[in-house]
């Protein structure tokens, strides 16, 4: 009996990945995104998350079903988002870069001129 609850439990849970791969798919076509993504159902995997980004995978942790689903949208929307801004963020952190060069060259000139003075 035990053989075939656990056989009977696998199947379900391969029917249910199908499922989730279906509903990446139909994120795929809507939002014209995100071919590179798989996504991994590992219920219970992770007690503190829902789901996360990892490279080309999103994993979803949740057990029940219509939350995994849920978890799937927001993971797969934040992930898009995610790609929109990065060359804002990349832009900015250039910028930022730049910034902190300039000040401490500028402080270097101030200390080596104070330097002469003392």
């Amino acid at each position: 009996m035990n053989k075939k609850l656990c056989e009977k439990e696998l199947a379900l849970k391969y029917d249910f990945q199908h499922e989730l791969e279906q509903e990446l798919e139909s994120l795929k076509g809507i939002f014209r995104m995100g071919h590179e993504l798989e996504v991994k159902w590992v219920p219970n995997g992770n007690e503190k998350l829902s789901g996360e980004v990892k490279g080309v995978f999103i994993y979803i942790y949740e057990q029940d079903e219509e939350e995994a689903i849920n978890t799937l949208k927001h993971e797969f929307l934040d992930y898009a988002i995610s790609q929109v801004i990065m060359p804002y963020k990349e832009v900015t952190n250039k910028l930022i870069s730049l910034i902190n060069e300039d000040a401490y060259k500028r402080k270097e000139r101030l200390v080596e001129a104070l330097n002469k003075i003392l």
